[in-house]
C-alpha cells in the first residue's frame, strides 16, 4: 500500500492503515489542510471526480470536509482534468479538488490541487499545505457556518464550447474534411465529454471502453504496449485516426490509419508545429521529452526551454519564457490561448485542424517530423533504495566525459549530441523512471540499461 505527497498532489492506493494509504481519515487531513491554506474570497471550492471505482466514496469525504470548513462545493461530478481546471477560473472558485489518480491503475485515487487560476499549486504552495497536514492544528465552521453543496454539471459544454472558440481551431475545415475516429477512452469520463467533442467538430467515431465503470480495460496508461485492442481495430481501415486518453483525459496519443501508433512523444511535437506555423515563438516541454520539439521550435524561429518534470514546473517556465505552447512527452498538450494545463480535448481539435487542412493521412504527417526513437524504463523502489546516492553515482559516472552534459534540476540527465538518458524519482508512483533516447530503439535502449544497471547494483 502506498500514499505518495509530491508536487502532484496527494496520491495514494485504496484501503489500509492511515498514514500509508489515501484512506477517509487522511482524506480529511489533506482536504483540511488545502481549505485552511487556500486564500478564502469567494468561499467555493470546485470539486470533480474521474470514473474511478472509488470516486464516490472520496468525493463524499472531500465535499463534507470542504462544507465543514465553512466552503460552499461546485461539484461538477464526473469531469476532466483540464475541464475541473476551467470550472475553477469559469465559477470565479477560491480553488479546486480533482479527484483523480490520472494513468495510475484502478486501485489507487488522488486528490489534484488547485489554486484560484484554476492551476496546479506551485511546489512551495503544495509545501505548505503538506506543513499544516502534518501539525493537524485544525479549526471547522460553527453550525451557522456550514458551507452547501451545489450540482453544476455545465462545466463540459462551456469547455467543450471554449474549445471550439479558439481562432487555430477551425471547424469548418475538421467538417469538411468528413474524418472518421476511433477512440478508447479507458472506462472513463472521456466516454462523456469527447463524444459531445467530436459531434460537435462534425467528426464520425467509435468508442471502445466507453461505459463509465472505473474498471478499466487494460493499464490506463496510454503507452503502446497497453493500446493492442484499439491498435487491431484501427488495421480494419475504417478510419483517418485513433485516439487514446487517460482517465483524467490530460494525456493524449494518437495511432495511424494504419494501426501503428503515431507515437506519444509527437502528440506535442505535432500539434506544436502546427501553432507555430500560426504564431511563431517560444516552447517549453520537461527534461523527459524528446528533441523533436526543440528541432521544430528551431526551425520555425523560435527558442526551446526544458523544465524540471511536473505540471507545474512547465507551466511556471513557460510563463517565464512567454511560450506559445508546451507540454509534456506523455502526450500533455499544454496551450495558453486556452489555459495553463494540459488539456486532451484542446490537442484533439488542434490537430484535427491540422490533419483537415493538410489533407493528408496521419501516417504521413508523422513522417514530416523528426524520427526519434524513445525508450521508458521503470524501476520498483525497495524500501532501501537510496535515491539520491544512485543519482550522486550516475553523475560521477560521466563528470570527466567531455560529449556529456549533465542536468540536475531534477534527477539527473545526460545530454549527448546524439542521444540522452534521464533518471529521476517518480512524483506519481514509488518507482524510479529511466527515460533515454536515440535514433534508433537499440541504441537508447543501450543507454537506458545501463543506467538501469546503475540502480540494480545499489538497491
Amino acid at each position: 500500500m502506498t500514499l505518495i505527497k509530491s508536487i502532484s498532489g496527494i496520491r495514494g492506493t485504496i484501503g489500509g492503515h492511515t498514514g500509508d494509504t489515501l484512506n477517509p481519515l487522511d482524506i480529511v487531513k489533506f482536504t483540511t489542510a488545502y481549505a485552511t491554506f487556500i486564500p478564502r474570497k469567494a468561499g467555493k471550492i470546485v470539486v470533480g471526480r474521474d470514473g474511478r471505482i472509488s470516486g464516490p466514496m472520496v468525493r463524499d469525504v472531500v465535499c463534507g470536509t470542504l462544507v465543514g470548513m465553512g466552503f460552499d462545493v461546485i461539484d461538477i461530478g464526473y469531469a476532466t482534468t483540464p475541464t475541473t481546471e476551467l470550472a475553477v477560473r469559469m465559477s470565479g472558485a477560491d480553488g479546486g479538488i480533482i479527484i483523480t489518480a490520472s494513468h495510475n491503475p484502478r486501485q489507487w485515487n488522488a486528490l489534484k490541487l488547485l489554486n484560484s487560476e484554476g492551476e496546479f499549486l506551485t511546489a512551495a504552495d503544495g509545501q505548505k499545505v503538506l506543513e499544516i497536514a502534518e501539525k493537524e492544528d485544525f479549526c471547522y465552521a460553527e453550525v451557522d457556518k456550514l458551507g452547501k453543496v451545489i450540482v453544476d454539471d455545465s462545466f463540459d459544454d462551456r469547455h467543450i464550447q471554449s474549445v471550439l472558440d479558439l481562432k487555430l481551431v477551425d471547424v469548418d475545415a475538421i467538417h469538411q474534411a468528413r474524418l472518421t475516429v476511433c477512440v478508447d477512452s479507458i472506462n472513463s469520463v472521456g466516454g462523456i465529454i469527447l463524444p459531445k467533442l467530436l459531434e460537435r467538430l462534425g467528426v464520425g467515431y467509435k468508442f471502445l471502453n466507453e461505459q463509465v465503470t472505473g474498471d478499466f480495460a487494460h493499464n490506463p496508461e496510454p503507452l503502446e504496449k497497453n493500446l493492442q485492442g484499439i491498435m487491431d481495430e484501427m488495421k480494419t481501415g475504417k478510419y483517418n485516426l485513433g485516439i487514446v486518453v487517460d482517465p483524467d483525459v490530460d494525456r493524449l496519443a494518437f495511432i495511424c490509419e494504419d494501426g501503428k501508433m503515431f507515437g506519444e512523444e509527437y502528440t506535442l511535437v505535432s500539434v506544436a508545429d502546427y501553432v507555430l506555423s500560426q504564431t511563431p515563438g517560444n516552447t517549453v516541454s520537461n527534461l523527459s521529452s524528446t528533441r523533436a520539439l526543440r528541432d521544430v521550435t528551431q526551425k520555425r524561429g523560435g527558442k526551446y526551454t526544458a523544465a524540471a518534470v511536473g505540471e507545474v514546473n512547465v507551466t511556471t517556465k513557460m510563463k517565464e519564457v512567454n511560450a506559445v505552447i508546451g507540454g509534456e512527452g506523455n502526450g500533455g498538450v499544454i496551450y495558453p490561448e486556452s489555459h495553463y494545463g494540459r488539456d486532451a480535448l484542446v490537442g484533439i481539435a488542434l490537430f484535427l485542424t491540422s490533419l483537415a487542412k493538410k489533407g493528408c493521412k496521419v501516417s504521413e504527417l508523422r513522417k514530416q517530423f523528426p524520427d526519434y526513437q524513445i525508450a521508458k524504463n521503470r524501476i520498483d523502489l525497495t524500501p532501501d533504495t537510496d535515491v539520491d546516492a544512485i543519482l550522486v553515482k550516475v553523475k560521477e559516472m560521466y563528470a570527466n566525459d567531455p560529449t556529456a552534459q549533465v542536468n540536475d534540476i531534477d534527477g539527473v540527465k545526460i545530454d549527448f549530441p546524439d542521444r540522452w538518458v534521464h533518471l529521476r524519482k517518480s512524483n506519481t508512483e514509488p518507482i524510479i523512471r529511466v527515460y533515454s533516447e536515440a535514433a534508433t530503439m537499440e541504441a537508447a535502449d543501450e543507454i537506458g540499461k545501463k543506467l538501469m544497471q546503475v540502480v540494480y547494483d545499489m538497491q
